[in-house]
């Protein structure tokens, strides 16, 4: 498949499609299809999700998908240090959007910790997401500053975050925007997916995609380092 005349490495294939909804439709039945066929082989399946507000209408389309929803275990590729009942928490977005109806009987392994600082959250996140299991599906983001999950330019714990050999599955972030303190999963265990996808829309992220195409320095771009890895990607303008 050819992507919007970019030139993509040979393991990364792209989707154009026409609108936002249209894009959320397709995400959905690939999502879907996936996760069915890791039930049908090994009776569960792990699904990791990305928050903000632009997947919101792909988790929509996607609890309305029929599959065995209790066989399946959703967890997110980041999160905001904040309370679930706030309104930036990433894990109350998937909730209020995803589980509802028959996709509420999914397992949900979350993030978020109470704890006095970033730092034990996510030591706390490290311990508990050693009950994941192999991840089926990501779904990523990219920000136009070419992060994805919270795995941000200039953030202090990013080497280590972006390194093939580290060895926690999640590390605190800091981000540029508020809330600044983030939780993001590591590069191994976001890696470590059969199936990864990432939804982009619009020009000036098409443009953030070409930037990171053209480059090298996965610090200076942290979705390059998977850019270099089998990725699907979807985009809609």
């Amino acid at each position: 498949m050819a992507i919007f005349n970019l030139d993509l490495p040979t393991q990364v294939t792209g989707l154009s499609l026409g609108s936002p909804e249209q894009l959320a439709g397709e995400l959905a039945i690939t999502v879907a299809n996936a996760l069915r066929a890791a039930i049908d082989a090994r009776g569960a399946a792990v699904l990791v999700v990305s928050g903000g507000r632009s997947p919101i209408a792909f988790f929509e389309r996607l609890r309305g998908q029929t599959l065995d929803w209790s066989k399946v275990t959703i967890s997110l590729a980041d999160e905001r240090f904040v309370p679930v009942s706030h309104a930036d928490s990433n894990e109350g977005l998937v909730r209020h959007h995803l589980l509802k109806g028959e996709a509420a009987s999914a397992r949900f392994l979350g993030l978020y910790h109470s704890a006095p600082n970033l730092d034990e959250a996510a030591r706390l996140a490290h311990v508990a997401l050693a009950e994941l299991g192999a991840i089926d599906v990501l779904v990523l983001g990219m920000g136009e500053d070419g992060h994805t999950a919270s795995l941000f330019p200039g953030s202090p714990n990013l080497e280590q975050a972006l390194s093939t050999g580290c060895e926690r599955r999640c590390l605190p972030m800091q981000a540029p925007s508020v809330p600044r303190q983030r939780l993001t999963l590591t590069l191994p265990l976001l890696a470590s997916a059969q199936l990864t996808l990432l939804a982009v829309q619009g020009q000036a992220k098409l443009a953030t995609l070409a930037a990171a195409l053209a480059g090298e320095d996965e610090a200076a771009m942290p979705i390059r380092a998977f850019l270099r890895r089998p990725l699907e990607i979807h985009w809609c303008p």
